[in-house]
């Protein structure tokens, strides 16, 4: 039994440490295309086959470790300028890191590894030795859409990097358990060995530096997580407890102790909540370098030049919503390559470069992330969209008429909604961006899009950092406390000193120049009359800004919200407890403002 859970471990880890060098190798494989003489990029591609290659070994998955050997033969003349890197050449490699993960799949699942197909490592063969071609399946090799790079003289450049390699000796360090640094003539190159072969044999890891991270299962993370969410609740409530027995006139010596301890208690629970909530965030990285490849590949596969930029990789987001952000993105980045770039003849027709660039960047703003998509492309016109929302019977003529720029953009969000007449492997069937949109609204989060025609366009994600301890503010209305997200909170004002007047036929206030319309929280939720909403709160979402008429606020709280089991009223994101024990309903403004009819009538004309 313990054998079979050690086995278990190692299988474990070599699944997570291959899949994060598969993913480094697959952004490192972009970024060589763009610089095939890149002696670092070819050396750190073939450490990661060759540590794959080991862990494989070990684990008795000989498929993988020869797809990986032939994958390291070909980088081994590449590496000692035999051979030079062309687009081909690197779609056979990227196949064959796409096959690899398929192994791991295989091995997750407790499969048997099946070998990769014939024609894939005939080709990596043939590649090595430095014969042409031969013809293979359209799936695996494509014609190169992009012209090669200049030629280079590949083995100067590598004798002028390592002078001390001479020629067809192989000498390079390597590792050994008595002297890591020690350097070892070989008749072919070798590596550092491996972890996973470093335990096969018995020998205790060779660890440069101190490790200072470690695994830690995601349940106990989000337990902890739930826990100092207990904590800071009891926290608020030991604060209305204290504010209490203050009014109540009964002061003793005690209080001034009882204070400090309370306020002392208060900073290391906002510690404590702030520490566990980092625990959980993980940078975009490793959501955004997978795109890397996935347009790279999408746009040889429509014949088009295009560059991914990645901006603010190291920007941190929890892990929940990184993971549910992928689809979405996903959608966005193949968008912006089928639809935004044009063709490199369209593009030298406009006087734009012939390789298109697509921006993907991810900045923090206060309590939100901001994720934008954008791209220098063709952009949207407005009356085209209109155009085809009509056609598709998807709103009438006169509606299409009242739209302006900003909503007509907006039409790409309708369910069904799509300007290609032909249905492709990628685009065209009208599924798509309402679920884009649908997926980062259950985020807490909101989307906006900008386009200029003949010049590109712009999509803007805004998401909260995290999903389970929400800054809000306390409103109440007939008496009930509403928790309203502070993100969307602009600022709070008198309805009666402001002046509420009729615009249009909507009560309206004049803020700072702005006209805002008026909603009241009591119509939003069906409760009737809402004469005694006398405080106005300035909201501002991703459907447009209002005023938030309620009947007064309880100041700000940082609170847990969790989801009601078994239960989802409309404009309702969950529930937590008030300081006082009394449980608060959390409201989520897009669903209730943007989707309902008052909301709706209320920001439209943003």
């Amino acid at each position: 039994m313990g054998a079979v859970s050690e086995m278990e471990g190692l299988l474990q880890d070599f699944l997570t440490e291959a899949g994060d060098l598969l993913d480094d190798v697959d952004q490192k494989l972009i970024d060589l295309e763009a610089n095939p003489a890149d002696i670092d990029l070819l050396n750190t591609i073939f450490r990661g086959f060759h540590t794959i290659k080991g862990g494989a070994g070990f684990l008795e998955a000989p498929a993988m470790v020869d797809l990986c050997h032939r994958t390291e033969n070909l980088f081994d003349q590449l590496r000692s300028g035999k051979l030079t890197l062309d687009a081909v050449m690197l779609d056979v490699i990227l196949s064959a890191t796409a096959e690899v993960k398929r192994m791991m799949g295989e091995m997750a699942d407790g499969s048997a590894v099946t070998a990769a197909p014939g024609h894939m490592l005939a080709a990596l063969e043939s590649l090595a030795k430095g014969e042409p071609l031969a013809a293979g399946p359209p799936e695996m090799v494509q014609p190169a859409t992009v012209a090669a790079g200049s030629t280079v003289d590949w083995a100067a450049l590598h004798h002028a990097l390592v002078p001390s390699a001479p020629a067809g000796a192989g000498s390079v360090p390597v590792a050994t358990p008595g002297n890591p640094e020690r350097t070892a003539a070989a008749p072919a190159p070798r590596e550092p060995v491996p972890l996973i072969e470093q335990r096969r044999a018995g020998r205790a890891p060779q660890v440069p530096v101190k490790e200072t991270s470690l695994r830690v299962d995601a349940v106990r993370i989000d337990r902890m997580l739930d826990l100092s969410g207990e904590i800071g609740l009891a926290r608020n409530r030991l604060k209305t407890l204290y504010s209490e027995l203050q009014r109540s006139g009964a002061a003793t010596a005690t209080h001034g102790g009882f204070e400090q301890v309370l306020g002392r208690l208060d900073t290391l629970v906002s510690d404590l909540q702030s520490v566990v909530m980092k625990t959980r965030l993980q940078p975009v990285s490793r959501v955004f370098q997978k795109y890397l490849r996935m347009a790279r590949d999408l746009a040889r596969q429509v014949g088009k030049d295009v560059e991914l930029v990645i901006e603010g990789a190291e920007t941190e987001v929890d892990k929940t919503i990184l993971e549910e952000l992928n689809d979405p993105l996903v959608h966005l980045v193949r968008n912006a390559v089928d639809h935004g770039i044009e063709t490199a003849a369209e593009r030298a027709a406009l006087g734009k470069p012939a390789r298109g660039t697509i921006r993907l960047c991810a900045r923090q703003d206060g309590d939100q992330i901001i994720i934008e998509i954008a791209d220098d492309g063709r952009g949207m016109d407005p009356d085209v969209l209109r155009r085809k929302a009509v056609e598709k019977g998807l709103i009438t003529q006169d509606a299409a008429n009242l739209l302006d720029e900003a909503r007509s953009l907006e039409l790409i969000f309708l369910p069904g909604f799509t300007t290609k007449a032909q249905i492709s492997d990628l685009s065209g069937r009208g599924v798509g961006m309402d679920v884009v949109r649908t997926n980062i609204e259950r985020l807490k989060g909101g989307i906006r899009i900008e386009s200029n025609l003949g010049r590109g366009s712009r999509t803007t994600i805004s998401l909260p950092l995290t999903l389970a301890i929400l800054p809000v503010l306390m409103t109440r209305m007939d008496g009930q406390l509403f928790a309203v997200p502070l993100s969307a909170v602009r600022e709070i004002i008198s309805l009666e000193e402001a002046g509420v007047q009729s615009v249009g036929g909507a009560a309206s206030v004049s803020l700072r120049g702005e006209v805002l319309p008026v909603v009241h929280l009591a119509d939003l939720l069906g409760r009737g009359s809402p004469a005694r909403s006398g405080v106005g709160v300035a909201i501002s979402i991703p459907s447009g800004r209002c005023i938030l008429a309620v009947d007064g606020v309880d100041g700000q709280d940082e609170v847990m919200v969790k989801p009601l089991e078994g239960l989802k009223p409309r404009g309702v994101a969950g529930a937590t407890l008030s300081g006082d024990g009394v449980l608060v309903l959390a409201l989520d403004l897009q669903e209730l403002i943007g989707g309902s009819a008052a909301g709706l009538a209320a920001v439209g004309g943003r």
